[in-house]
């Protein structure tokens, strides 16, 4: 039982740190505006579409991936979406390292 009291604790630890609140608060506060919602909504969708090709192998759609470029620079010129995104990637960093760290030492078995 040990190892799920920790799991809860790292659980709670993420969630009390400013990468989390910060990003939740951003994405609360754009996820609350209907117009910011759905443009984000709209590059997130396109944003999923163009990874998934990728990871599938299917060839490259070079006219999905020049309009996601062109929706990011559209969004990144409204501060509060641009630091929505910039919050985003440092709370997925820290999210991956916890997973690298955890990886790291179950990797005998693995």
């Amino acid at each position: 039982m040990q190892v799920y009291d920790t799991a809860n604790r790292l659980a709670q630890e993420i969630k009390e740190s400013n990468e989390y609140k910060e990003y939740k608060k951003l994405k609360d506060e754009i996820h609350n505006n209907p117009e910011k919602k759905q443009k984000v909504e709209e590059f997130e969708k396109l944003r999923y579409e163009v990874q998934l090709m990728e990871y599938t192998g299917e060839k490259k759609d070079e006219e999905k991936n020049k309009k996601l470029e062109e929706m990011y620079a559209t969004l990144v010129q409204n501060k509060d979406i641009k630091e929505y995104f910039d919050l985003e990637v440092k709370f997925n960093i820290m999210i991956a390292d916890v997973n690298k760290i955890i990886a790291e030492a179950i990797k005998d078995v693995l």
